[in-house]
């Protein structure tokens, strides 16, 4: 099933500020929040949903990059997949759950016992790599399998860095909520400041003893194997996206993306201009005099032409729908076929004979208005 359109998701307009998108999903996180509709799987489908819209259109390099490609851009193509893809409903809490102050639905407004004060989850850092395709992968997406070094939690100790996963308690300087309150008095009155908690960075909890895997990091670095589905039609320079695919951070959180940039393979016979594929036909004189069939290639294959007598040079042929896929639509370009008349450097004796006889033939003498155009006047008559 195709995914919906983010914008439409949320209700928003491509324009819209950071301000209105806040409110926009903070409205209907609300609305289709677990809590507020228990057993309903639709309200919960719902909720992942506006949870992945708004996690890429806050995000400017996301959202820029969801413009210009859709969802193959931010991962919806590439096997990344969002917040519907079995995400832990509690990443989507802790990520997003400070956008909404006291009246958070992610904290003790349904009753659901989290604080609303309690801090946002940390994420990974990302991880980015080149991939390299040929014109016929290009054309007919491919998937392929990668290694790529990076942070995963650690399986002994569950990721939070304590000797089998147990060996940790509370911070007793911020009594677990990873934040501390500083009260001074001033000529106003009292100011309430909160700051991060110095004793546990942050994490409300202490290592009583660190694991002795990870030596307390919580992660390890491994080379994992990473499925990538790349779609037709992608282009050099474009980048995708692989939600979770990146680096979890030390001692819990959640993991970085991998950004996939796509460098194109260049073909030897074979030039992409958009959707469009280009191919230079060197054609003999005689046979554009007479007329000819052809095998020329295309993306996947040859196919056989025919060159109809009396052919010009600079004229331009069309196969239909032997070009690339649009990746954010359903249209196919075209191969267009450049016609080059190959001129000799030099001939023999023999055939500069015959060529001197074919000089003031009748049929050999360029007319005004006969067809013998420059090569622009044919174009203009080509894309009109």
């Amino acid at each position: 099933m195709a995914k919906k359109d983010y914008y439409e998701l949320l209700g928003v307009s491509k324009n819209v500020t950071a301000d209105e998108l806040k409110k926009a999903y903070r409205k209907l996180a609300i609305k289709y929040h677990p809590d507020k509709n228990p057993g309903d799987k639709e309200a919960e489908d719902k909720f992942k949903e506006i949870a992945e819209a708004y996690g890429v259109l806050s995000d400017p390099d996301k959202k820029a990059r969801y413009d210009q490609y859709g969802h193959a851009g931010v991962g919806g193509a590439a096997g990344g997949g969002g917040y519907g893809g079995g995400v832990n409903m509690e990443d989507i809490f802790s990520q997003f759950g400070d956008i909404f102050g006291d009246e958070s639905p992610f904290g003790s407004f349904f009753g659901g016992g989290r604080s609303s004060g309690r801090r946002g989850v940390r994420k990974g850092s990302d991880l980015r790599i080149k991939l390299k395709l040929n014109l016929q992968e290009i054309a007919k997406g491919a998937e392929k399998k990668i290694k790529v070094k990076r942070y995963v939690s650690c399986n002994t100790c569950s990721g939070n860095g304590s000797k089998h996963g147990n060996s940790l308690q509370n911070c007793t300087a911020c009594n677990g909520s990873g934040q501390v309150r500083r009260v001074q008095q001033t000529m106003l009155g009292q100011m309430v400041s909160t700051s991060t908690c110095p004793t546990c960075n942050g994490e409300g909890k202490v290592i009583l003893e660190r694991c002795d895997v990870c030596f307390g990091e919580g992660r390890m670095l491994e080379e994992d194997l990473i499925n990538i589905k790349i779609p037709a039609g992608v282009g050099e320079g474009m980048q995708l996206s692989m939600s979770g695919k990146g680096n979890v951070p030390s001692r819990g959180g959640v993991a970085g993306d991998l950004l996939i940039q796509i460098e194109e393979e260049e073909h030897p016979e074979l030039k992409r201009d958009g959707t469009n594929i280009i191919y230079d036909l060197p054609l003999n004189f005689v046979d554009a005099v007479l007329g000819k069939d052809i095998e020329i290639p295309t993306v996947d294959s040859k196919v056989r032409i025919s060159i109809k007598p009396g052919t010009q040079a600079g004229e331009v042929l069309r196969l239909k729908g032997k070009g690339l896929k649009e990746i954010n639509g359903y249209g196919t370009g075209d191969q267009l076929i450049y016609v080059n008349i190959y001129t000799p450097k030099s001939v023999s004796a023999e055939e500069k004979t015959v060529l001197e006889k074919l000089r003031d033939s009748p049929n050999f003498q360029p007319k005004p208005g006969s067809g013998n155009r420059s090569i622009f006047d044919k174009m203009k008559d080509f894309f009109n």
